[in-house]
This record gives structure tokens, C-alpha cells and sequence, in this order.
């Protein structure tokens, strides 16, 4: 399936950016990966790009954002600042173009975080796949769908322990007792109109700081005001904005905003 007219979006920045850890490049700016229960390939064309393995052009829309209008967006981003601060951010507006904030699974998108903390991105990539082969369904001869919270329930916190990720198999382990318990709904999260009141029902979950907790809102939950902060960004903060950042400043789009920032820093510093 081809999807047409999607402007500048770029598969490669979105799917290398940070946000999602369940597709992996194949070269030429192809990327292979799993999203619920569709195990796909995305290819970039010029302004197209195809989706070989699901057909469902609506659901892959939706997905990649392409219903944002980004132009107005990176306009807004820009305007947020002024002076040098405004160069700086323009400046990482220009390098990340492309970049989409992907509409991933609420549920996923915690644990995943939660077992971000302390990890670097290929051994967050392997221990989710491992925890995926062990109690996720199986999609094909090969892949694996992310596991619901009952089925990481029964696997019980040794059995999570086994994929290797050490502290974290406590905390996914209470994650998932507190879905079955009732004590933690992601549809709730999504009903709250303030960033702090999701961001306090967030951080319920054993384990669940500010940076998981925003990343989390920000790339599972739609939250667009959410600005995770980690190492890479204290530091851009600390050597790019001399005067500190206020992400406010953003409004609505500071998630965004955090994307370009982190990404420019990651791939300039490289």
C-alpha cells in the first residue's frame, strides 16, 4: 500500500528519534516493525511512503500523524523563543523536519519506559523483544505482539526478571497488577484536561518518575505539552540556553519541540 502526500514526513527521523523501540532499519530508508498486531515494513518515497504487510491506510495515517499539520507547527515552535534562544531552536526545527510524534499504544509505551530508565536503546530494543517472545501473541512464523497486562501478570515478576531487565521486572510487574487491580486505566489518563493531574496518576506506578512518566504521556498518550527531560537534554539546556529553558514557552507543542531539541543534540554531537 502506498500512502501519498505526506509531505515531508521522514521514516528514518521518526523511527531513529527516540520514541519507539520496535522497528528496526533495513537500509535505504526502509524500517521494519511491529505496531499492535501488524508486522510491517515502511519505505519512504518522495512524499509517499509504503507500507508493505497492512493495507488499513486510515490506521497508518492516524499512526505516523500525518493528520497534523506539522508546517504550523514548526512556525509555532519557532516563534516560541527569541534572540539566540530562537536561532537555536530554529536551528533544530530545520535538522529534525521530518520528525512525527507516533500515536503508539498507551500500554506499551509505559512499560516501555519504564524499562527505558537506565538503558541505552539496543538493549531497551532486545529486552522488549524478549519480553515480547515470552508472553506476547505470536503474529506469523516470526513476530511477536507487545504483551497485555495479564499476560505479564502471569509471567510474575521472576518471569520478567528473565529477560534481563534487572530493577525494572519489579516495576513492570507492578504496572500490570495495577491494571488488573483497577488501579491504573489508561483511558483514565487520557480523560485528564491538565498535564498534572496525568502526570501525578502516571507516577503511581512503582518505579515511575517525571522523565518516564512525560515520555510515556508524550508518545503513548497524545500529551504534545509534555517535555521529558533526560541527560542529553540537561545538557543541551545547560550549554545551547545559557539563561535556562523555559519549555512552557511551547505551550501545546513542547513535546515536539523536545523531540527536535534532543534529536539535533543526539545526531549533531555524533
Amino acid at each position: 500500500m502506498i500512502i501519498e502526500h505526506t509531505g515531508n514526513c521522514s521514516v528514518q527521523k521518526t523511527c531513529d528519534c527516540g520514541q519507539c523501540f520496535r522497528f528496526d532499519p533495513l537500509g535505504e530508508g526502509a524500517f521494519r516493525g511491529i505496531v499492535g498486531d501488524r508486522a510491517v515494513t515502511l519505505r519512504q518515497g518522495d512524499e509517499a511512503i509504503t507500507v508493505e504487510g497492512d493495507g488499513d491506510e486510515a490506521f497508518w495515517r492516524h499512526y505516523l500523524a500525518l493528520d497534523a499539520d506539522y508546517g504550523e507547527i514548526d512556525r509555532a515552535i519557532c516563534g516560541a523563543l527569541d534572540g539566540e534562544d530562537r536561532e537555536t531552536v530554529c536551528r533544530a526545527v530545520e535538522y529534525g523536519a521530518g520528525i512525527r510524534i507516533l500515536r503508539q499504544d498507551p500500554w506499551e509505551t509505559t512499560v516501555s519506559f519504564i524499562i527505558s530508565q537506565n538503558n541505552n536503546i539496543p538493549r531497551i530494543k532486545k529486552i522488549i523483544a524478549a519480553l515480547c517472545e515470552l508472553a506476547g501473541e505470536k503474529i506469523g512464523d516470526e513476530d511477536y505482539a507487545f504483551p497485555t497486562a495479564s499476560a505479564l501478570f502471569e509471567l510474575g515478576e521472576d518471569g520478567i526478571a528473565a529477560t534481563r531487565c534487572g530493577f525494572r521486572a519489579k516495576y513492570i510487574f507492578d504496572a500490570a497488577r495495577r491494571v488488573l487491580d483497577g488501579e491504573f486505566d489508561p483511558a483514565v489518563v487520557s480523560g485528564f484536561a491538565d498535564y498534572e493531574s496525568a502526570d501525578a496518576y502516571m507516577r503511581q506506578i512503582a518505579g515511575v518518575g517525571p522523565k518516564v512518566s512525560a515520555c510515556a504521556l508524550l508518545f503513548g498518550f497524545g500529551r504534545l505539552d509534555a517535555f521529558p527531560i533526560d541527560v542529553w537534554m540537561k545538557r543541551l539546556i545547560a550549554e545551547r540556553f545559557p539563561n535556562g529553558l523555559d519549555h512552557t514557552r511551547f505551550g501545546k507543542y513542547a513535546g515536539i519541540a523536545q523531540q527536535y531539541l534532543f534529536y539535533y543534540e543526539r545526531w549533531q554531537t555524533k
